[in-house]
């Protein structure tokens, strides 16, 4: 369903995603705060690269994309052709490369919760020492819906904010940012939680 919604709205939500949208900024320079810019950043889920990437790629850093939707990666390729821009499904992606950092914004929650734990594991796993996550996860415990945007139906799926956190430090990565972007109300919002983590270096005795 959301590979579809996205493919027929990639010109609209293209027009709509230009900029920041409150601290996105300020969680970006958390996550890339000391990262040599020789690390490989990955934005897993990256739509059409903005402002995401778009601030990365800014920064100096190498980085590559994957996202479900092919118009969406079709804007990215074109606005950034010197990036790896890959067609890819979250909850199949084998995370397999060395990534510095890993970016998973506004992504995780359009899959079924069952495989939310196995991504997060695989993200961990592909981190090198030192390396950042940085991922947005649904606000409440809201049992799995669908929502409307620009006039087609989305899927929504999530853990509560908590229950994430502690898979994440379960995992070893240790949380340097946890908080509610907008709160859950007793309407259609279910809540934005934004999250930044990051791997433990090696230390001397490690290496």
């Amino acid at each position: 369903m959301n590979q579809d919604s996205y493919n027929s709205i990639a010109t609209q939500w293209d027009a709509a995603r230009t900029a920041f949208f409150g601290r996105e900024r300020e969680y970006l320079d958390t996550f890339l705060a000391d990262l040599p810019e020789t690390f490989l950043i990955l934005d897993a889920g990256c739509g059409t690269g903005r402002p995401m990437a778009e601030y990365v790629i800014s920064r100096g850093y190498k980085l590559e994309g994957i996202d479900q939707s092919s118009e969406l990666l079709a804007v990215a390729r074109k606005r950034f052709p010197t990036c790896a821009w890959s067609l890819a499904k979250l909850e199949d992606y084998p995370f397999t490369g060395q990534y510095g950092g890993i970016i998973c914004w506004d992504a995780l929650f359009h899959i079924e919760r069952g495989y939310h734990e196995s991504i997060l594991q695989r993200m961990a796993t592909s981190l090198v020492p030192g390396g950042r996550l940085m991922l947005t996860v649904g606000g409440s415990d809201h049992p799995p819906f669908i929502d409307c945007m620009f006039g087609r139906e989305f899927f929504y799926d999530s853990f509560p904010p908590h229950t994430v956190e502690q898979m994440i430090t379960t995992l070893g990565l240790e949380i340097l940012l946890a908080e509610f972007m907008n709160l859950p109300t007793d309407g259609r919002d279910k809540g934005r939680y934004a999250i930044v983590a990051a791997k433990p270096s090696l230390s001397c005795s490690q290496s």
